[in-house]
């Protein structure tokens, strides 16, 4: 099993003077350590469930860039981004960017968006979910098709693309992973049996039923199901000593019985750098066969 890191808020002691130089320490040892991927949520103000919205959030690709100044070997992702927060072809082009820039280590991690007030406030379009869900198909269709080379006009469902070239092209082949964010068992599950590299679900008891219905989704594509990564988001307290990193693997080893391969986890004080070594040293190694 793989444990990643998603740094997913930037209010540190310091304050934004510090956010720099801490993120870059906290870039550095989390590559060093094992952590695998490297992610950052695509949402301009803290979300509710992690602080008010006036706490400090960075614009999640321009972060990126500087975290692949600062590693070597994670692969560097959103997790994931809102679909309406850029329009296809440019967000085809920042990917690209990002995997040439980092070496060949960026992830498109993308989803039909829910932030509705955020984008609002920002003066961001938000057409409803139906209208949402025929952008993101025609943001997955035209990525797989620049990544390929095929600069020829492309009608999809609300776009038209009359030559998207990609030049440079993307490092990694075929193509960037993509993994797709939600759990929508008509409309979700279908895009990443069709088109994605990796899934990201909550982990709660529903998950293995979901994860059922995105086989028999791959069936209906002739997909190897066990080509997908499936991905759980996490919370990771390893305690001021870590004295609970017991419990974190156990909790862990839950999510790989689950059917989980990947745990992407937002790390207590990830900013006194103290957690994401004991992490480092006494976790990883731990679940690494699980």
């Amino acid at each position: 099993m793989k444990l990643g890191l998603q740094i997913n808020a930037f209010t540190w002691p310091g304050g934004p003077k510090r956010i720099a130089h801490d993120l870059a320490a906290i870039a550095r040892v989390a590559d060093g350590g094992g952590f695998d991927p490297i992610g950052v949520m695509d949402h301009f103000f803290q979300i509710g469930s992690l602080g008010p919205p006036e706490h400090e959030m960075l614009e999640a690709y321009t972060t990126l860039g500087y975290l692949a100044a600062h590693t070597q070997r994670a692969r560097l992702l959103t997790i994931v981004t809102g679909v309406v927060y850029r329009y296809p072809g440019v967000l085809a082009k920042t990917v690209t960017t990002l995997d040439v820039l980092s070496g060949g280590r960026a992830m498109l991690g993308i989803g039909a968006a829910w932030n509705e007030a955020e984008a609002r406030a920002l003066g961001i379009p938000f057409p409803p979910l139906a209208e949402r869900f025929d952008w993101l198909e025609d943001t997955l269709e035209l990525c797989i098709r620049m990544w390929k080379g095929d600069e020829t006009r492309f009608a999809g469902k609300r776009f038209v693309f009359e030559r998207p070239l990609n030049s440079p092209q993307s490092l990694t082949r075929p193509h960037p992973p993509i993994m797709i964010g939600g759990s929508g068992e008509k409309k979700t599950l279908r895009l990443v049996a069709k088109y994605a590299d990796a899934c990201n679900l909550f982990p709660t008891p529903e998950a293995p039923r979901k994860l059922d219905i995105l086989k028999a989704h791959c069936d209906k594509q002739k997909r190897d199901y066990d080509s997908i990564e499936k991905t759980s988001m996490f919370h990771i307290d390893v305690g001021p000593k870590g004295q609970n990193v017991g419990r974190v693997i156990e909790q862990l080893t839950w999510l790989r019985k689950l059917g989980f391969t990947t745990a992407i986890g937002g790390v207590a004080n990830v900013s006194t750098i103290e957690p994401l070594e004991i992490i480092a040293r006494e976790i990883i190694p731990a679940i690494r066969d699980l």
